[in-house]
């Protein structure tokens, strides 16, 4: 049935999930502690630009809307005999779920088994599915041991059910999770729907900070990755003196509007790949990432609807010019593609995150209170890494319709790129036909 589904992990988190009716065994699922009063009561903000807005949902229901909680008290836990238990049905995102327990593990040994599942699955319209992330946590009397585990997942009729068969060992049960003799295991669901054609606002404000506290330098990763492998390819590009010199040569040469012409693109076509490159099924930071995406897009925007007010994402010293506006449905780029394609490869990325997870407290604070102003730089990074991350990918499709940059040399290349080689050709083939016509007179 259902494979088990991996995902890179922030230190000390489990991520791993596995369908129940999956036979062989799920790797070791670790623990990750959280503040008990971050999860259940939150933390006010004020919000930085761009980040909690959605007012481009074109009538679809708001992450808000699909977010749930719910709490399952297990009593006389010690003395349950059963292989399995099901708690009460409950409803979120306009669909039935409940929590499926293995008392004694799921084909595991000395292990908790733990589940999210989709209820009445089998009296659901054929054809049905519906994606969602969901977290799982087993309650500890020291609120900071409690132990939480998050992922990603397609719920259809073969994998309806999913979640961890080595959740926590046995052994440590009785070491504060039970209550007297009462097992509190709680859930957050948050329903995705999902769009293909732009980046989206996947998560609850709430849900989306807790989770951005455990998997921040994940997400960083992700792009300054992505970032990083674009400038490192234009740089390789602008080293190579003959072939730069003569691009150059041939973009300068060209007519003007032609440049503009080919200096833009619809945004509908660049953000459809966009989505496809980073929206990854099954992988936790996926929403995450999709969320900065979204609010570095947003920052675009509205950069391009104001160009004399630069928004503060970041310090103003540390956010860098524009390279793209969003004009008319159009990305357009600010200045010539030469200078821009120089400037992209030498412009440096903002300054790695230092207080990322592996070097927070296990209550997630990084030594510091969990307040507004962690929680607002945390927010303005991502907006900022969401931004820088758009634009690059941009200027990369803009520049090639695969990204590539790999010397001019992709099969199917994009306007600059084809009008590029096509006048390299024609001038290639004035020389051999002068050539040609001088070896005749001779």
């Amino acid at each position: 049935m259902a494979g088990i589904s991996s995902e890179e992990t922030g230190v000390g988190r489990s991520v791993e999930g596995i369908s129940s009716g999956q036979r062989c065994q799920s790797g070791q699922a670790l623990a990750e502690w959280r503040s008990s009063e971050q999860v259940e009561n939150g933390t006010p903000l004020t919000s930085p630009p761009y980040w909690d807005t959605n007012d481009d949902d074109d009538g679809w229901p708001k992450p808000s809307d699909l977010y749930g909680k719910y709490t399952w008290k297990i009593e006389n836990f010690s003395q349950i005999s059963k292989r399995e238990l099901r708690s009460s049905a409950f409803e979120v995102g306009g669909y039935k779920w409940y929590i499926l327990i293995y008392p004694q593990g799921c084909d595991v040994c000395n292990h908790l088994s733990l589940f999210l599942c989709v209820a009445n699955h089998d009296k659901l319209l054929p054809g049905w599915s519906h994606f969602a992330q969901f977290t799982i946590a087993v309650v500890n009397r020291d609120p900071k041991k409690s132990k939480y585990s998050d992922t990603l997942h397609r719920f259809w009729k073969k994998e309806h059910d999913w979640g961890w068969k080595k959740f926590m060992e046995l052994s440590k049960v009785s070491d504060g999770f039970k209550d007297g003799d009462t097992l509190i295991i709680k859930a957050q669901v948050q329903v995705i729907r999902e769009k293909s054609d732009r980046p989206f606002r996947c998560l609850d404000c709430q849900y989306r900070r807790e989770l951005v506290r455990v998997y921040l330098t994940n997400v960083e990763q992700i792009c300054r990755r992505f970032v990083e492998e674009r400038r490192g390819k234009l740089g390789r590009l602008i080293e190579d003196k003959a072939r730069w010199s003569s691009f150059c040569a041939f973009w300068w040469g060209i007519d003007q509007n032609a440049r503009r012409r080919m200096s833009r693109e619809k945004t509908d076509v660049i953000l459809k790949v966009v989505v496809k490159n980073f929206f990854i099924e099954k992988e936790v930071t996926s929403t995450l990432v999709m969320d900065s995406l979204y609010s570095g897009l947003r920052a675009l925007e509205g950069q391009s609807k104001c160009n004399k007010v630069r928004p503060k994402l970041l310090d103003a010293e540390e956010t860098p010019a524009p390279i793209i506006h969003v004009e008319n449905d159009m990305f357009v780029l600010v200045d010539d593609v030469v200078l821009l394609l120089e400037r992209a490869a030498l412009e440096p990325l903002p300054p790695k995150d230092e207080k990322g997870p592996q070097n927070r407290m296990k209550d997630g604070s990084s030594g510091e209170d969990f307040n507004k102003d962690s929680v607002e730089r945390d927010e303005r990074r991502l907006t900022e890494l969401g931004r820088r991350t758009v634009e690059i990918f941009v200027l990369a499709h803009i520049f090639s319709k695969h990204g590539c940059l790999n010397y001019f040399m992709v099969a199917y290349s994009n306007k600059i790129e084809v009008a590029y080689q096509e006048a390299v050709a024609l001038k290639r083939q004035e020389e051999l036909i002068r050539e040609e016509e001088a070896a005749w007179k001779r």
